[in-house]
């Protein structure tokens, strides 16, 4: 395998708080020596578990970058036993452009990994977290909402895996992080998920979704703030006690969790989020949007539960995820 391109100035084995970046050669029409600056910073204080603290993977999510740059600022070396890594803004192109997807390549980082030392700027972005960063972790956490396409109630997340004892300590982050709502999450698509590839190496991975729209709420970026320092209290890093408050535990057991869309047209919520629905229950209607006089499209639950994530924007298009249903086992 190849170097990667991209340099720390960060020493990630000397103690203390540092603050640098990850440095990716990037030659550009306005800048022919160019390079993208990642913002890190790593605090340490001697022997202990690794937590690897993660934001913007997509560029238009913001409780992960608000909540770790205030982490960044405020963590001291006197108050960890082992390591934080941050990394604020992943995919910073796409942070700095405010998309979802970087603007330079267009690459989805969450969907590049294991990436390639030489392959495109997203690409290179993951093989360095993969290959560089996440072998130091033995705790990672990945911030993320809904973006400017999606909504979610505000959860964290983990996924059924194949190692039971795994799963088990994953969930225990997961119970640590205390958002209101603990989801077992099932993907339409794993593969070069930042999750697969962080499980995949056998470490204790917590994602969540906090919201969406394309902003965020005094509400979900405090959620972000309370569960970041209650995971790293269950990790060992730092000292304190957790404190638990009432979350509703959400399954999706297999596809019939998701509604998607058929139709282009202006979309019609009919429940809200965190309104129990019934199976077969109209959920939302598409209206068409070429012309008056037309009856809308009406969308039904496939199951009954939880209304766990919407389409957000007005318009929906064919193939777009509209709803979400879960089921609450807890």
């Amino acid at each position: 395998m190849k170097p990667s391109p991209i340099s720390a100035s960060v020493d990630f084995t000397r103690d203390g708080v540092q603050h640098g970046f990850l440095k990716l050669p990037y030659s550009r029409d306005d800048a022919a020596w160019g390079a993208v600056m990642i913002p890190i910073t790593v605090v340490r204080n001697g022997d202990g578990p690794t937590a690897l603290l993660t934001g913007a993977n997509h560029g238009d999510e913001y409780e992960g970058p608000v909540a770790l740059t205030k982490l960044a600022a405020t963590l001291v070396a006197e108050d960890v036993r082992g390591r934080v890594i941050i990394l604020p803004f992943m995919n910073y192109p796409a942070f700095r452009a405010g998309t979802r997807t970087s603007p330079i390549d267009r690459g989805n980082l969450n969907r590049s990994f294991p990436g390639k030392p030489d392959g495109t700027v997203t690409e290179k972005i993951a093989d360095y977290v993969q290959r560089h960063l996440l072998p130091l972790a033995d705790y990672v956490l990945d911030i993320h909402s809904g973006g400017k396409t999606l909504d979610f109630l505000p959860f964290a997340a983990i996924h059924v895996l194949d190692d039971k004892g795994q799963q088990e300590r994953c969930e225990a982050a997961m119970q640590a992080f205390n958002a209101p709502y603990s989801m077992r999450l099932l993907e339409l698509d794993s593969v070069g998920m930042f999750d697969t590839a962080a499980e995949s190496a056998g470490k204790v991975f917590v994602s969540t979704e906090l919201g969406g729209g394309g902003s965020a709420t005094a509400k979900s970026v405090a959620v972000a703030d309370r569960g970041v320092r209650q995971f790293l209290i269950q990790a060992g890093i730092c000292a304190g006690r957790i404190e638990r408050r009432d979350t509703v535990t959400l399954d999706m057991p297999d596809g019939d969790c998701y509604v998607t869309s058929l139709h282009d047209g202006l979309l019609e919520m009919c429940r809200d989020l965190g309104d129990a629905v019934d199976k077969d229950e109209v959920i939302a209607r598409v209206h068409d949007v070429t012309r008056t006089g037309v009856a809308p499209v009406e969308y039904r639950a496939r199951r009954g539960g939880i209304l766990a994530a919407r389409h957000f924007p007005g318009l929906i298009g064919r193939g777009d995820t509209l709803a979400v249903v879960a089921e609450i086992v807890g």
